[in-house]
This record gives C-alpha cells, sequence and structure tokens, in this order.
C-alpha cells in the first residue's frame, strides 16, 4: 500500500475519533463556544463565500484531517521524532494544534491559542489533537506492518 494513501486512511481514522470525541464534548455541555465545526463553516463562508452550513464545516473538518494532516504526517513520518508510529503520531497531533491555535483560531476571530474564548480554549483542542495524533500514528503503523506482512 503506497505510503500517501496508508496516511489518509490513518487521517481519517483520527478524524472519526476526534469528531467523535467532539460530538462527546458537545454532548456534556463542555465548552459550547468552541465549535470548530461552526468555525470552519464560518470562515469557508466569510473567505470562499460557501453556504454557512455546519455540512460545509464537517467536510472542510474531514478533508482537512484526511487529506491535508494524513497527506502531510505521511509525507514527514521519517522526518518526525519517536521511537514509534504512535510517539510520531502523537508529535505530529501536536504539531498540527500548534499550526491551529497560530492560523485558523485568529481567522476566525478567536484569537492566537483561541484565548478569546478562554484559557480552556488551547487546553481541549490540544486533547483533542493528541486524541487525532494517537489514532493517526496507531492506524499508519499497523497500515504498515499488514503491507510488510502481506
Amino acid at each position: 500500500m503506497n505510503i500517501y494513501l496508508r496516511g489518509m486512511l490513518a487521517g481519517f481514522s483520527g478524524t472519526v475519533a476526534l469528531s467523535l470525541m467532539m460530538m462527546l464534548k458537545a454532548m456534556m455541555g463542555v465548552m459550547p463556544g468552541l465549535n470548530v465545526i461552526h468555525m470552519l463553516a464560518g470562515m469557508a463562508h466569510q473567505h470562499m463565500g460557501m453556504p454557512a452550513t455546519p455540512m460545509i464545516g464537517w467536510l472542510a473538518h474531514f478533508l482537512i484531517g484526511t487529506v491535508v494532516w494524513g497527506l502531510l504526517f505521511a509525507a514527514l513520518y521519517r522526518r518526525l521524532p519517536g521511537g514509534s508510529a504512535l510517539a510520531k503520531g502523537l508529535v505530529f497531533g501536536v504539531l498540527a494544534w500548534l499550526a491551529m491555535m497560530l492560523v485558523p483560531m485568529p481567522m476566525a476571530g478567536a484569537g492566537l491559542f483561541g484565548m478569546h474564548m478562554g484559557m480552556m480554549a488551547p487546553v481541549m483542542t490540544l486533547l483533542l489533537h493528541l486524541v487525532y495524533g494517537a489514532v493517526l500514528g496507531a492506524v499508519f503503523g499497523r497500515l504498515g506492518q499488514a503491507v510488510e506482512a502481506g
């Protein structure tokens, strides 16, 4: 299996896990102001003229997690620090979180590191990105093992 396909499959898996955690957070009423889907839909509307609907937000969320981050993880895999795919995934999750805190958060009006939403915004988003990175790395590693064994 191609390394980039592995990256996108792992990115999709990580995005599903992250999405489930986001939905659980919303159901529990934790930080209702931190709604990434709403933020992405609003940004797509403001910057690209797309409809500001949840469907656009979810589409952007999955495209970013699956295609952008999945392909970038595959491309950087050998250069990332860490002795295992899981460790590399966690490092990548932190890097993806940092990129989110420095670019989309300010673009969405949440300020650097989302600080306009309070101190918990960067903490919550870091935890979510660690889940993403752990699943990304674990699935990427498993798919690599399956290729070697198959």
